[in-house]
């Protein structure tokens, strides 16, 4: 029937009404600017950092991680280079990384004069594993690094207690995954430092650009404070600046924004986990076409995406087909994540060439990066966007085009 007919052949779109943007911004984060543009005409000085803003934003994104200490930057990027400096790293030792990330989680490794190891995927999944990361580990690993990607947490546990069996520090890279949780524990609180990215895009932010980082303990908290800004004596008496370090502290305005932000948050994941759910009760999950990932056992999901695996097996089409016909339904998707492999990208490639790995004093040996898990998971899968303002009408919109391309494409 020509209702059925696929959109990519000429028939009608199954989303043929505009979706709603996020509606990310309202009122509150525009009172909260205007509240310090009031109080900067009336006091005759600008804004600046370290101050009630960013204090309080702290104090309340620690609360909301389950009470230790946190930090504000200004930017996700930053929040890994932030922890990892914080950790004081022998140069030219390795650091372990997951093959799925943002450029900007594996980079301040390098340019903290260290290496970075790249530990495959566990199978199906984008997050590394307990495994793997064992698997990497040798008398030069200093840290390991772990992102939880696109809101699904890694098997954390299972990690920290080969990080623990070793003696390592573990950095958990959150900048996709605000609020995901294992057995009820935030995601960022199980390491030793939690890197969150407060950009624009992601669950909640302070702007522009911004970053937190979390830690359990005080003494971590000041060793990060100092490796934030330049070496400041925070948590020390009788000092000047006591270590070399950059200036990545975060401004009063992202602080404002971050604290109305961070009151929408918890609505925020509750709308888009209601989203998925809705897909999940029309029966995404019984398609021919489609696997839906699983999870480690107690891992909450928080979906700044959802990763969705085609069973190319059973198919008629490859994945860039059907990822085109799904397209052109009005689905918004990512077909290839291939910018979150960092290790394939020009800057990473020849580096037996560059610094840090061809320095004399890195004792270990370049060897080609070998994650066939995650270049298996990149190659199977497609990242459905997920957004808080989608309800019941989109999710039959969208549900009718993965119904529609099952219908065409399963053999």
């Amino acid at each position: 029937m020509k209702k059925d007919k696929l959109a990519i052949n000429g028939g009608t779109p199954a989303v043929n009404f505009p979706l709603k943007p996020r509606g990310h911004f309202g009122e509150e984060e525009q009172a909260s600017v205007l509240r310090l543009f009031s109080q900067a005409i009336r006091s005759g000085y600008a804004p600046g950092y370290n101050g009630k803003e960013e204090d309080a934003f702290c104090k309340e994104f620690a609360s909301y991680l389950g009470g230790g200490y946190a930090d504000g930057v200004n930017s996700g990027t930053n929040s890994v280079f932030v922890a990892l400096h914080a950790l004081d790293l022998p140069p030219f030792s390795e650091v372990i990384v997951g093959p799925v990330t943002d450029p900007g989680g594996i980079m301040p490794i390098v340019m903290l004069n260290c290496i970075p190891v790249v530990a495959d995927a566990e199978p199906g999944s984008f997050n590394t594993g307990a495994a793997q990361v064992e698997a990497c580990i040798t008398p030069r690993t200093s840290a390991i690094v772990i992102p939880h990607i696109g809101g699904a947490p890694a098997d954390i546990k299972a990690i920290m207690k080969v990080a623990k069996k070793h003696k390592l520090p573990v950095v958990e890279d959150c900048a996709q995954a605000h609020g995901a949780s294992v057995d009820g524990k935030k995601v960022g609180t199980f390491g030793t430092y939690g890197a969150f990215s407060l950009m624009f895009g992601k669950h909640f932010c302070a702007g522009g650009q911004g970053g937190a980082i979390f830690s359990n303990t005080e003494d971590l908290y000041f060793k990060e404070r100092r490796a934030a800004d330049r070496g400041k004596p925070f948590g020390m008496d009788g000092h000047t600046n006591v270590r070399a370090a950059i200036n990545c502290n975060m401004d009063e305005f992202g602080a404002a924004i971050a604290r109305a932000q961070l009151k929408k948050l918890p609505q925020i994941i509750a709308k888009r986990q209601a989203f998925v759910q809705m897909l999940i009760r029309r029966g995404i999950g019984n398609l021919k076409s489609i696997t839906i990932p699983k999870l480690p056992k107690g891992a909450e999901h928080t979906y700044w995406w959802w990763r969705l695996e085609l069973n190319l097996e059973n198919l008629k089409v490859d994945k860039f087909e059907y990822c085109k016909a799904l397209a052109a339904e009005g689905v918004p998707i990512n077909p290839h994540y291939i910018g979150a492999l960092p290790w394939k990208q020009e800057w990473f490639q020849n580096r037996e060439k560059k610094h840090p790995w061809n320095n004399p004093l890195y004792k270990g040996k370049v060897t080609p990066v070998k994650c066939p898990n995650a270049e298996e998971a990149i190659n199977r899968c497609f990242l459905l966007m997920v957004e808080e303002s989608w309800g019941a009408k989109e999710a039959d919109a969208f549900y009718k085009a993965l119904a529609k391309l099952d219908a065409a494409f399963v053999k």
